[in-house]
């Protein structure tokens, strides 16, 4: 413990996100006056959740706080760490902090969002050091999958938190800019309260390997292809990009960017002097069909099969500018992230229908992760020897791994603390106990809507996308006691074909003695007729064919 340290200048740690999931990360550091947010992350939504575009933290816990938040940082710029940036500043105004690029893709965002004029962006480099607050935060270059990322040294009242961020331990990067283990060895000199390390590939074992050894593949795959060559990669991942075009000057081919948020990134990147491109390199959309397809290489979004992407739209024949062309050679190169399987194999199948050939991490090593494997995270430990660690960014599995990982290098059980969402963990006289947790949870974005998605709504998507839909509609007139209208039902999704016709009939028959019976008896309810119609028609179609469509009666009375 700091000698200016005394027991009352507790210090807790929060996680709103990030933990026992793969994104929506999102971490607070809190004393009694002040409040410090590490990144704002989202996550995109799994089969589930239908029709729902992102999703982002629940801020309510920073809202009951609101008055004593005075900064945001950012370790770097992946979706899952700036995704919700946006979303939070529509209701908190303080400074953002984050490196050049991570700032770059941040002012992209709330450009679009029209957010960009009252955002108060401050820039931040490694080896820095900001005071905030009762907080000194020095920033940590470390290698990942998109250049700009740190880690972070905090020196609180309580001692020193140091936080990896996102990395892996890459000896021979792309852009030349190391993981500097010397500062995470300078803090364990000096002492380290607690470690927070990225637990991501906590299962893998040795070491992930180097980038530069997926653009030796690469490079090989390029120069034997005999036509044009379609490259699927992270829009993020300027060190993939960098050598791609380095391979492309290399096979005397040209290059295209395509796919927005590729040719946004490209852009930025090359402003920023993180991607070097020759002018005569690079190809336009407008120069492509009249170039060789062998001096041509296209570097496109897709890599993950969404619907909307470049690739996704050129394997279906619906992008304006690019077609297969029979010996065409396509590149996923990225990993299948669970979830996304069935999108990429479709668009891969689609790509060979059109005659192209298609490499993929299956059959060719040309992804490498951007997340250290156990032996690199084992160095971490003991390179900083925390008195306390805590595992991050990751499943629960991983981040149970990796508790273990930590106890085999010597720290004693007690001292290993695995959380999840919603956990407080305070440190006060230099020791670590877990708080009452908060409240926390998932704030669904649909369209321009920000959590008006509830989970009911939700229930009633997935009601309609399995069973369909039936609306029953009648029309009564209750002073002469007749009906207006037949009775008629509207179906959609629930497949009543023709040799169901008289299950159709069966079930008029029923919503017309309900309403008659319904019209004898005086000052009767009908919103009770409505729920006793959907409930004999339910009864009916599970009986018949035991499915359970949304039912919705409709009687209009005159």
């Amino acid at each position: 413990m700091p000698p200016e340290a005394s027991p009352s200048d507790w210090v807790d740690l929060t996680f709103l996100g990030g933990l026992g999931e793969i994104g929506l990360n999102c971490l607070t550091l809190e004393t009694a006056d002040a409040l410090v947010v590490v990144d704002l992350g989202l996550m995109f939504p799994e089969d589930p959740l239908l029709g729902i575009d992102i999703v982002i933290p629940d801020f309510s816990y920073l809202r009951e706080r609101r008055d004593k938040l005075i900064g945001v940082l950012l370790t770097h710029g992946h979706e899952d760490h700036i995704g919700a940036v946006p979303f939070f500043l529509r209701e908190f105004a303080v400074p953002v902090y984050g490196t050049p690029f991570t700032l770059a893709l941040v002012r992209e965002k709330l450009r679009e969002h029209g957010l960009l004029a009252k955002a108060e962006l401050k820039e931040i480099h490694p080896r820095e050091s900001l005071p905030l607050g009762p907080f000194t935060f020095e920033f940590i270059g470390v290698c990942h999958s998109i250049v700009d990322g740190v880690g972070l040294a905090v020196t609180t009242p309580q001692g020193v938190i140091v936080h990896s961020g996102d990395f892996k331990i890459d000896p021979t990067p792309v852009a030349g800019r190391r993981m500097d283990l010397n500062r995470f060895a300078h803090w364990g000199e000096v002492g380290v309260l607690a470690l927070l390390s990225d637990s991501t590939n906590a299962e893998r074992p040795g070491y992930t390997l180097s980038e530069r050894e997926i653009g030796l593949t690469l490079e090989d795959l390029i120069r034997e292809a005999e036509g044009r060559v379609i490259v699927a990669v992270f829009a993020s991942h300027i060190h993939r990009l960098q050598q791609l075009v380095d391979i492309a000057q290399k096979c005397g081919r040209r290059v295209l960017f395509s796919g927005k948020s590729m040719v946004v990134n490209a852009r930025l990147a090359q402003e920023l002097g993180y991607l070097r491109l020759p002018p005569e390199l690079e190809l336009s959309v407008g120069e492509l069909e009249h170039l060789p397809p062998e001096e041509t290489l296209i570097i496109t979004t897709g890599s993950q099969g969404e619907p909307l992407s470049a690739l996704a739209r050129i394997a279906l024949e619906a992008h304006r500018h690019i077609h297969i062309q029979k010996g065409d050679l396509v590149i996923l190169s990225s990993k299948f992230i669970p979830g996304n399987e069935r999108a990429i194999s479709t668009v891969i199948n689609n790509l060979y229908r059109l005659g192209a050939q298609v490499v993929y991490e299956r059959v060719a090593a040309i992804h490498v992760s951007g997340h250290a494997s156990q032996e690199e995270l084992k160095l971490l430990l003991a390179l900083t020897r925390p008195r306390y660690f805590i595992p991050i960014h990751g499943e629960l599995r991983h981040l149970v791994r990796h508790a273990q990982l930590a106890r085999a290098v010597g720290l004693p059980e007690e001292r290993v603390l695995v959380a999840e969402d919603g956990c407080r963990i305070r440190f006060e006289g230099g020791e670590a106990r877990f708080l009452e947790p908060v409240e926390t949870g998932r704030v669904f974005v649909d369209g321009k809507g920000v959590g008006d998605v509830s989970r009911i709504v939700l229930r009633d998507r997935r009601h309609l996308a399995s069973d369909g839909l039936v609306i029953a509609v009648a029309a009564v007139d209750p002073k002469a006691r007749k009906l207006a209208a037949e009775p008629d039902l509207i179906t959609r999704g629930f497949a009543l074909e023709e040799e169901h016709e008289r299950l159709l009939t069966q079930a008029r028959r029923i919503m017309q003695e309900i309403l008659l019976r319904g019209l004898e008896e005086p000052n009767q309810d009908w919103l009770e007729i409505q729920a006793q119609v959907g409930k004999a028609l339910r009864k009916l179609f599970f009986k018949t064919l035991e499915r359970r469509p949304m039912i919705l009666p409709l009687i209009l009375t005159l």
